[in-house]
């Protein structure tokens, strides 16, 4: 029980400085590149409208994310950001491999340099990641409950 206490602790630490690092990276890649993101964006065209928007918002809502993952009381609310951000990223990505010709990537860094389809699967992994975060989290909270109830039992 204690092993899989810690087990989890450090799969839930790792998940956390996984999208720390990824939301940091991407958020700093599209900052240093901004001309060539709203660019970008703007030969989109599902997004082409929301060009300027888009390219201030993305970088300063990955940012914000990732902050919040230092926060142990944000940790919860963060992951479900991150699960609704590459959720939202994935859905972009399909909709462009099945309805866009050629469409460049706005995305910055090496993760530029990957195919839609690659980026389909990343964008899954980290997907998947926010889920299993979520779900630690949660039993985390849950097993603060019972011991906090036990406590209170103890004393009244």
């Amino acid at each position: 029980m204690v092993f899989r206490k810690y087990k989890t602790y450090w799969v839930s630490e790792g998940i956390a400085l996984l999208f720390i690092f990824l939301f940091t990276y991407a958020a700093i890649s599209k900052l240093i590149e901004s001309e060539t993101f709203r660019l970008q964006l703007e030969q989109s065209p599902f997004l082409s409208s929301f060009a300027w928007l888009l390219a201030w918002g993305v970088p300063l809502i990955e940012i914000t994310v990732a902050l919040m993952f230092f926060s142990s009381k944000l940790r919860l609310v963060a992951l479900y950001l991150s699960l609704l951000l590459m959720i939202l990223f994935t859905v972009y990505i399909t909709v462009v491999l099945f309805f866009a010709d050629s469409i460049p990537c706005s995305c910055g860094g090496v993760i530029a340099s990957l195919s839609w389809n690659e980026h389909l699967v990343f964008n899954l992994v980290f997907i998947f990641l926010a889920g299993l975060g979520i779900l630690i989290k949660k039993s985390e909270h849950k097993e603060i409950k019972h011991q906090f109830s036990r406590f209170k039992a103890g004393i009244g």
